[in-house]
């Protein structure tokens, strides 16, 4: 699979208070990532996250032994996750990240850019 982005993980674990969650974020990463992972539907991700879990049509995994929460959208066909956005438990809760992500609606012929982890965006 191809993660689209690690920055987006990057700016999460950077932010104060977040600090814990590098390891874990970066675990699922490298995991993901890797040219032998190769998901061809939501039954391939709930055989490797057992704690997955499909919400309209993004993919939500628990990270950190359930502390935080990381939303995706997964293309199977193009072997792309796209990094939606990463939240604590309680922001989680909320449920604003269902809209502001758009999980019950079509895929985007492009990742939205719209949902972030809250951090301040950085300029490379």
């Amino acid at each position: 699979m191809w993660v689209i982005s690690k920055s987006r993980l990057r700016e999460f674990w950077e932010t104060p208070g977040h600090e814990d969650s590098e390891g874990p974020l970066r675990a699922w990463y490298t995991h993901v990532n890797h040219r032998t992972v190769a998901w061809q539907s939501w039954a391939d991700v709930k055989t490797q996250y057992g704690s997955a879990s499909l919400v309209g049509k993004c993919v939500v995994f628990n990270i950190g032994g359930n502390k935080y929460r990381m939303v995706t959208r997964i293309l199977y066909p193009s072997q792309k996750v796209f990094v939606l956005k990463v939240m604590t438990h309680v922001e989680y809760d909320k449920d604003s990240w269902k809209e502001d992500c758009g999980c019950f609606e079509a895929p985007p012929s492009e990742p939205r850019t719209r949902c972030t982890s809250g951090a301040a965006k950085r300029t490379r």
